[in-house]
């Protein structure tokens, strides 16, 4: 399916764009977008951008972060980031890969030759801080969810299974760390795979029925290219318990759950936060903290006052029930599991790409 594409990504790393590569009386495509402050007349050489395309299932993010050096030999500081997205995501363009590729070949960027490729999922995992004190990181995308952390009991590393560890070289220290992506378990691949229309094509004329949606609900979803016809069951059980039960069937049995992640410190991005602000849980501003039993205990709200619940997404009980399930279910955390949930940390938007832009610094020789 189309939304198997999530996880392609492009990075391109430059020095600042409007002084060092082109004179600033050079008209651009990109004149406009970077800021007079991230991109001052008398910039140094020691300050460099690096660009991360995003290019998602169902929309492209571009991230744009400024680095500086402030005193040489030592390690270049993030000082700011440009975030933006479009619509229509990868897969949009499945057609057309001559097309994107001379795109790329015409960017006046530093492309590195293996600056496109699908991401494997190890890519997606993030660490915050360097020291001892650490705290894992949880990624709800559409098509796929993520799930990192820094063990630190040698059980862990002993009994997780082969292909969930990953050691690499960051700015001159080596990590090894727990991370896995999961394709067909984003929220909206879990849709489809609770209404049983995750293997079809929409099927023209099917109404695909679920006991997490109202009674009266007949609709229409358009995803991943493919339309589907989905409502609530015209007879039968509604509400929560009916509906947990078929969320469950989508995650019980199928993560691995590593004992340690119940006493560890989560941070939850992405879908997680939006939901949360969406049911008045964490303000859109500055996200807060929630316990995992926060989100069960909003589902049951939800789910069992679906006929009078007004919400602007159909699909609000089923995701909530959804997310509990992952979390408690799923992965394996305590109903007291707190997660921190935050757009940003430090003012800059914390996810894979962020992380992958580290890396990219490393490879490059430009990061001591």
């Amino acid at each position: 399916m189309a939304t198997a594409w999530r996880a392609a990504f492009l990075m391109l790393v430059t020095s600042c764009v409007c002084s060092t590569v082109f004179h600033r009386d050079q008209r651009t495509w990109f004149e406009g977008v970077f800021l007079s402050s991230m991109c001052p007349i008398n910039v140094s050489a020691s300050t460099l951008y690096g660009i991360m395309f995003d290019a998602g299932s169902t929309g492209t993010r571009i991230h744009v972060y400024t680095f500086v050096q402030k005193i040489p030999g030592q390690l270049p500081i993030l000082e700011g980031e440009i975030f933006d997205s479009v619509k229509p995501g990868l897969s949009a363009f499945v057609d057309q890969p001559k097309q994107v590729r001379e795109i790329f070949k015409k960017s006046p960027f530093l492309v590195p030759n293996d600056s496109v490729s699908i991401m494997d999922g190890s890519y997606e995992g993030q660490l915050h801080g360097q020291s001892r004190e650490t705290v894992g990181t949880l990624d709800l995308g559409g098509a796929s969810t993520q799930i990192t952390f820094l063990p630190q009991f040698k059980k862990t590393l002993e009994q997780t299974p082969r292909g969930y560890l990953t050691s690499f070289e960051m700015f001159n220290s080596t990590y090894k760390l727990y991370t896995h992506s999961y394709l067909g378990f984003g929220l909206k691949a879990a849709r489809l795979a609770t209404l049983g229309a995750l293997e079809t094509e929409g099927i023209d004329g099917h109404t695909f029925r679920s006991a997490c949606l109202p009674r009266w609900l007949e609709a229409e979803w358009i995803f991943g290219g493919v339309k589907y016809h989905y409502g609530g069951n015209k007879e039968g059980e509604m509400g929560f318990e009916p509906c947990y039960t078929e969320v469950l069937r989508v995650v019980q049995g199928k993560l691995h759950q590593p004992d340690e992640v119940q006493r560890s410190s989560f941070y939850a991005f992405s879908y997680y936060y939006d939901r949360a602000v969406d049911t008045d849980m964490i303000d859109y501003e500055t996200g807060g903290v929630l316990k995992v039993e926060d989100f069960e205990r909003k589902a049951r709200e939800v789910c069992d006052n679906l006929e009078n619940f007004a919400s602007g997404s159909p699909f609000l009980c089923m995701d909530l029930s959804y997310i509990t399930a992952l979390l408690k279910d799923g992965f394996g955390f305590a109903d007291s599991t707190v997660l921190q949930l935050s757009k940003k940390v430090n003012n800059i938007e914390t996810g894979w790409a962020l992380g992958a832009t580290f890396h990219l610094l490393q490879s490059l020789g430009i990061s001591h």
